[in-house]
């Protein structure tokens, strides 16, 4: 079969994008299901709500006027009597998240919408949560050196009661990764045109759906997750980045799977569930996103490898991929995760354990970091503009 015009795989598309717009959000569901929690993230412009459910199910999402309300109809379920239904938040964005059980089959959850510039929605399995983003208007004034400097939002993962991997010494990748995080911001925090902020400065556990939250609320220009990489096979060492974008090799599944705390047959099934044309849909609507995302990836991974390799010449380059990481989904800047050696390796969990060996890494994702925003357009300029509003000071 020939190859498909372009004109004709644009018109295909928009008819499919028409199509998507008026049917409803479908997820299968396999027997009764169960809301079992609301809760939401509320910040200056931006707003998280997440509705967790026991299982998959069909659910329906439409908007209303008079008064401005969106409301999600969730099929085949019911609302568990000790869940909070009732959630005032009164902060521009929403009036308020309600919840009720609609019907015998249906749970109906309700945001009341104040004054909101556009929402998203995404649907994340294990737990089964549909994340609705709301946006309002930012009141920042315009310009300001607040505004002119760039923000990075960094995180390092797990925390808490997850200690994510464990070495065969038995140190822990939160303990590790938060060492890190912290040394790269202070270095970061030297340059005068950056704001940098954390997820987490302490070992705390944060969800998945709140780390990127916090990025979002900061609407940070950088979003960086730092971890530690494990495998099976001891033998197993080496650095890699990753960016959010669909995968079929089952080495970047695997570590997607453990980073998302699912298991490699629930990350397939994800996969097999989108279709050619919604997996087409999707990236076209995060091209620029998905392209600067993969920049970012490349200047950090060849940073640090490049300033790994004269110190520790066993550090070996796994290049940069791409894989579904939860803690990545529903961000609205480039955003990567990077795997800085293998816990789970001996040798590497020793060199991880040395303060020094922690300081090059962040040095070297610093730097990377650094290539990236000077290669954005406009970077100079931004520089220009922020002197001469010192000199007016």
């Amino acid at each position: 079969m020939g190859a498909v015009p372009a004109e004709k795989r644009t018109a295909l598309f928009l008819l499919a994008a028409i199509f998507f717009l008026f049917v409803p959000d479908i997820a299968q569901s396999s027997g009764p299901v169960d809301v079992t929690d609301i809760s939401y993230w509320s910040y200056e412009d931006y707003t998280r709500v997440v509705v967790t459910l026991s299982d998959k199910a069909e659910y329906f999402k439409k908007r209303l006027a008079n008064p401005d309300r969106l409301y999600f109809d969730i099929r085949g379920s019911n609302i568990k009597k000790e869940i909070r239904s009732n959630l005032p938040i009164g902060n521009g964005m929403l009036k308020s998240v309600r919840a009720a059980q609609f019907n015998e089959n249906t749970v109906r959850v309700v945001l009341d919408l104040e004054k909101i510039k556009d929402y998203k929605v995404v649907a994340l399995e294990d737990p089964v949560r549909i994340i609705i983003d709301v946006y309002g208007v930012s009141t920042q004034p315009i310009p300001s050196l607040k505004t002119l400097k760039k923000r990075i939002v960094l995180d390092p993962g797990h925390g808490g009661h997850d200690p994510g991997a464990i070495g065969p010494n038995k140190l822990c990748e939160k303990d590790v990764v938060l060492d890190i995080a912290l040394k790269l911001k202070e270095i970061l925090s030297e340059d005068p045109n950056l704001e940098v902020f954390l997820t987490r400065e302490r070992d705390v556990f944060i969800p998945l759906v709140e780390r990127t939250a916090i990025a979002n609320s900061k609407n940070a220009d950088l979003f960086v997750s730092v971890h530690a990489n494990a495998s099976p096979r001891k033998d197993a060492r080496g650095i890699e980045t990753y960016f959010l974008n669909w995968s079929d090799d089952v080495e970047s599944m695997k570590v997607a799977a453990r980073e998302n705390q699912i298991s490699l047959k629930k990350m397939k099934e994800m996969k097999n569930e989108m279709d050619f044309l919604d997996a087409e849909l999707a990236s076209l609507k995060r091209d620029h996103k998905r392209d600067e995302s993969n920049r970012l990836a490349n200047y950090i991974q060849m940073a640090m490898v490049g300033g790994l390799t004269d110190k520790y010449p066993r550090v070996v380059d796994l290049r940069v991929k791409w894989a579904m990481f939860y803690v990545l989904f529903g961000a609205r800047m480039p955003s990567v995760l990077a795997e800085v050696s293998f816990i789970s390796n001996p040798l590497e969990e020793k060199l991880l354990s040395k303060d020094n060996y922690r300081d090059d890494i962040a040095k070297s994702i610093a730097s990377g970091i650094t290539r990236y925003m000077s290669s954005l357009p406009g970077a100079q300029t931004v520089a220009n503009v922020r002197k001469k509003l010192d000199s007016k000071d």
